[in-house]
C-alpha cells in the first residue's frame, strides 16, 4: 500500500516531519510518499495561504504521474480537501477531519489546539463543513507560528497551556490542530492526562482502513467528476482539458 502526503506549504524541513510521523503511525508494509508543492507559501496562516496552498496541493496533485493508494492532506483546517476529492480517484483524507473524528470516538467533547488565533476561524469552519463541530469545545490558538513550532520546549509549554484551557472548557479529548505538531502527542497526553490525537497519524491510519477495506470517494453527487474544460496550471501554464481521475 502507497499512502501520499502532501505539505500544505512550501517549507521542505516541515514536510520531512510530517514524513517521519507519518512512517511512525503506517502499518508495516505501508509506503509513505511525501511531496511538497513547488509554489505557494513558506506556511499557511491566514485565509489567503489557505487559499494559496489549497491551489498549490492540487497543482501538485494533477502533475504527479506516480501511483498512490490514498491521499494525506497534511494541512489542519486548510482549503483543498473537497477539490482533492473530485480530482482523484483514491481516498482522500484530511488531518482536521481525520482527527476529529477520532475524538469523537475517545469524548463526548473534543477541544483543539493550534498555532495563531487568526486560523481558529479557518479551522473552525473546516469541522463544520466535515460535520464534526458540534461536539467541540472550541479552537485555542497557542501564540505560535508554525515555523516557530521547530521549538520543542516552547511548543510544549504553549500547548500544554492552551490544552489545560481546552480541557477546563470540558474538553475530554485534545487535538493538535497543526501538522507541525506530529509526535507531540503522547507527551502531552501524559501531562494532561486526557487522550491527545496527531492529526497525521489518525489520518495514515484511516487512509489504510479504507484502502483495506477497499473503499472510494462517492462520485454520486458532490464529488463527481470534475467537468471536462480547459485549466490553466501555476505548474507549467499547460492546460488540461480533461476531467479523468488521477491516482
Amino acid at each position: 500500500m502507497r499512502i501520499l502526503v502532501t505539505n500544505c506549504n512550501t517549507t521542505e524541513a516541515m514536510t520531512k516531519e510530517i514524513e517521519a510521523g507519518a512512517r511512525a503511525a503506517a502499518s508495516p508494509g505501508t509506503e509513505i510518499l511525501a511531496r511538497t508543492p513547488s509554489w505557494g507559501p513558506e506556511s499557511a496562516e491566514g485565509w489567503l495561504d489557505s487559499f494559496l496552498s489549497a491551489a498549490a496541493v492540487l497543482d501538485l496533485l494533477d502533475g504527479l504521474d506516480e501511483p498512490f493508494d490514498a491521499l494525506v492532506m497534511a494541512g489542519f483546517g486548510e482549503h483543498g480537501r473537497e477539490g482533492a476529492r473530485e480530482l482523484l480517484d483514491v481516498p482522500v483524507v484530511d488531518i482536521t477531519e481525520a482527527a476529529a473524528h477520532l475524538a469523537c470516538l475517545l469524548g463526548r467533547r473534543y477541544g483543539v489546539v493550534t498555532t495563531l488565533d487568526r486560523t481558529c476561524g479557518l479551522i473552525e469552519d473546516s469541522l463544520h463543513a466535515a460535520g464534526v463541530a458540534r461536539n467541540c469545545v472550541g479552537v485555542l490558538g497557542a501564540g505560535l507560528g508554525v515555523l516557530e513550532l521547530s521549538d520543542e520546549r516552547r511548543t510544549e509549554s504553549a500547548l500544554l497551556t492552551a490544552g489545560r484551557r481546552a480541557r477546563d472548557a470540558g474538553a475530554e479529548v485534545l487535538v493538535l490542530g497543526c501538522a507541525g505538531m506530529t509526535g507531540l502527542d503522547r507527551r502531552i497526553s501524559a501531562m494532561l492526562d486526557i487522550p491527545v490525537i496527531d492529526g497525521v497519524a489518525a489520518a495514515v491510519r484511516l487512509a489504510e482502513s479504507l484502502v483495506a477495506l477497499g473503499l472510494k470517494t462517492s462520485r454520486a453527487g458532490s464529488y463527481a467528476r470534475p467537468l471536462p474544460k480547459t485549466r490553466l496550471w501555476p505548474r507549467n501554464s499547460s492546460p488540461t482539458c480533461d476531467g479523468h481521475d488521477r491516482k
